[in-house]
């Protein structure tokens, strides 16, 4: 058997749990979202030799861990809202998210350029026109008024403690908007510990959501926080405050 048509065998059989997976989460894919994750694929692993993007490489890892996990969210966005992916990373959850929402508009915020450079490598190859990246911190991000809450979602994935990833997140939301908190198990403590936090920032938390993996043991959390209010001038405060001194009661 030549080598192209065992390397086929094994992508036909790596596109099949995809979709099995996927439909354990209620989730349609078509031929063409597919071939986009799997060339997102491609490029991830091919980029992660040069520069740090992931500690996953395995290909049926990147697919749960990465893929899979990030769709989780999709039931919580509306079809045409605007949203703010924070501290994005390798580009999780915004590409996933734009790949299978091609009416909503991403907006991919890092801090590193390194890693915008790659995104945007993502978004011209999967002819993404529903993409945009902004190389700042949210720090300073969340103060300017062309993104201050501007937003009907805010996003974050694994980026940092609830009450810290508030002071990242809420100033980007607009009134009525929301913020997503993709969070892992025992955040019981965290949860605690951010009530203040979300409430002096202008939020409320309106659900959480906990669930496993499909075909794993992996605890996931998602919470949900509604703009209530606006967030006050003040917030966020400078570059490095929110991580080294979150917002708590006094």
């Amino acid at each position: 058997m030549y080598k192209k048509d065992i390397n086929r065998m094994k992508n036909d059989k790596v596109v099949e749990e995809f979709k099995q997976l996927l439909n354990r989460l209620n989730i349609k894919i078509s031929i063409n979202q597919i071939e986009k994750f799997h060339k997102y694929m491609e490029l991830l692993l091919e980029w992660n030799k040069k520069i740090n993007l992931t500690a996953i490489t395995d290909e049926d890892e990147i697919i749960l861990k990465h893929f899979v996990d990030s769709l989780t969210v999709l039931k919580y966005i509306n079809e045409k809202d605007n949203i703010i992916d924070v501290g994005t990373g390798a580009g999780f959850p915004g590409i996933p998210i734009a790949i299978m929402m091609p009416n909503v508009k991403i907006t991919l915020l890092d801090s590193l350029n390194k890693r915008i450079n790659f995104l945007n490598e993502v978004i011209k190859e999967l002819d993404l026109k529903n993409v945009e990246t902004i190389h700042s911190r949210s720090e300073d991000c969340g103060k300017d008024i062309l993104y201050r809450e501007k937003y009907d979602v805010s996003i974050a994935r694994a980026v940092a403690n609830l009450s810290t990833l508030s002071e990242y997140l809420l100033p980007f939301v607009k009134i009525g908007g929301k913020m997503i908190c993709m969070k892992g198990s025992e955040i019981e403590e965290e949860l605690k510990n951010a009530q203040y936090a979300i409430k002096v920032l202008g939020g409320k938390i309106i659900s959480r959501d906990e669930f496993t993996l499909p075909d794993s043991d992996i605890k996931r959390n998602i919470i949900i926080v509604e703009k209530e209010q606006y967030t006050p001038k003040m917030y966020p405060r400078k570059a490095g405050l929110p991580a080294k001194e979150p917002i708590t009661i006094k």
